[in-house]
């Protein structure tokens, strides 16, 4: 086995399910300031974060690596092969909670880095680390606070790698250089109650909303663009009634969700919903809720220099795309950074029997390395 496997399994073996970090961060903390970083640990509520920095303030170019300490539940362990907590290999593949999102990249990070000081003590630029245990949660105290932080004093980063896992067939395939927008609506569309006897007394908010939903629907909100797919419209749920066969229900609660491109603004969408509403004659309450703006970085350093480490790796011309949902680069872009993701495959990621083929850990830390080499190097 390697070193990166090593830290993976001490990783794994932590149960951080959000936002309980359970002493991850401390292992990390130990073995980059053994290298020489200055770390910084970052405390908002009930959520443990750090911030690592091997180099001057002044000192840019400044690479960071983003990612998070945290996992989801397990579900039933009694449907695990194994216990979740506890890493094991079988026929090849590291299983255990985390082990493909996100520790096996937390390792290879890691690994990377003392791999790259040891070769370039005097490295260009500056390299960093930025790391939180409420990615999978609520994200309201982990990767934007502590952004927030670094722009409060002008600290900028140049390029981000985050650590999601991003490969579908081999590790390397997928690049991921920008995510759709999310935006979330909650909608109330009022009526009057009523025996369903007598619908001439009532207004039923499910029939007076059924045209509107039909339209919202069948909206070409935009065409995408050679990154993005067109922008999406999804009902989540619908709801209305008592629950008894005669009555009319006063009120319909409907939740649905924009995964949008950068082909269309929040605002556009908002006032495009709310335009149809209002030209069927609904009464209506609505609250948004934006959980990221689309982001982009098209080709230039970080992309070539990611795109080149994947192949002198492993031979493989990777792939672009911005497909899938959020993750905490969404709180990185809009400073300005270049951001990326690039992990192991994702295709267990969050399900029972969550693992990762132990032999793509060390081949993800070479690629990590290639990239600092030829960026920092």
């Amino acid at each position: 086995m390697s070193a990166t496997f090593d830290l993976a399994c001490d990783l794994i073996s932590r149960p951080s399910v959000t936002p309980d970090d359970m002493g991850c961060q401390e292992v990390m903390i130990q073995r980059l300031q053994a290298i020489g970083f200055t770390i910084e640990r970052l405390r908002f509520d009930d959520v443990d974060n750090f911030w690592a920095r091997r180099g001057e303030r002044d000192c840019a170019p400044l690479f960071a690596f983003a990612g998070h300490t945290d996992v989801v539940p397990t579900g039933p362990k009694d449907q695990w092969h194994s216990d979740p907590f506890k890493p094991e290999v079988r026929d090849g593949l590291l299983y255990g909670r985390g082990a493909a999102d996100m520790k096996g990249s937390l390792a290879a990070m890691v690994t990377a880095c003392e791999r790259f000081v040891a070769a370039h003590p005097d490295h260009n630029g500056s390299i960093a680390f930025l790391i939180t245990s409420d990615e999978e949660g609520p994200s309201i105290n982990g990767t934007v606070k502590v952004v927030e932080h670094l722009q409060a004093r002008g600290e900028k980063i140049d390029w981000c790698l985050v650590g999601e896992p991003t490969s579908t067939n081999e590790t390397g395939d997928i690049i991921k250089n920008g995510r759709r927008g999310s935006l979330g609506c909650q909608l109330t569309v009022h009526g009057v109650q009523g025996h369903i006897a007598y619908p001439h007394l009532a207004k039923n908010p499910i029939h007076l909303f059924s045209p509107a939903l039909t339209e919202l629907a069948g909206i070409e909100w935009d065409q995408g663009n050679a990154y993005f797919p067109a922008t999406s419209f999804q009902v989540s749920n619908i709801n209305g009634g008592t629950g008894a066969t005669n009555v009319i229900p006063g009120d319909l609660e409907v939740v649905f969700n924009f995964r949008f491109s950068t082909e269309v603004t929040e605002q556009q969408l908002r006032a495009g919903v709310e335009a149809i509403l209002d030209k069927h004659l609904l009464n209506y309450t609505i609250n948004w809720t934006l959980s990221g703006h689309p982001f982009l970085t098209p080709p230039g350093a970080l992309v070539n220099a990611t795109m080149a480490a994947i192949k002198d790796a492993t031979g493989i011309d990777a792939e672009l795309s911005t497909s899938g949902g959020t993750s905490d680069g969404r709180f990185i872009a809009p400073t300005g950074s270049q951001v990326i993701e690039l992990g192991p495959r994702n295709d267990t990621i969050h399900k029972i029997n969550e693992c990762v083929n132990a032999k793509d850990l060390d081949k993800l830390s070479a690629i990590y390395e290639g990239i600092l080499e030829k960026l920092l190097g």
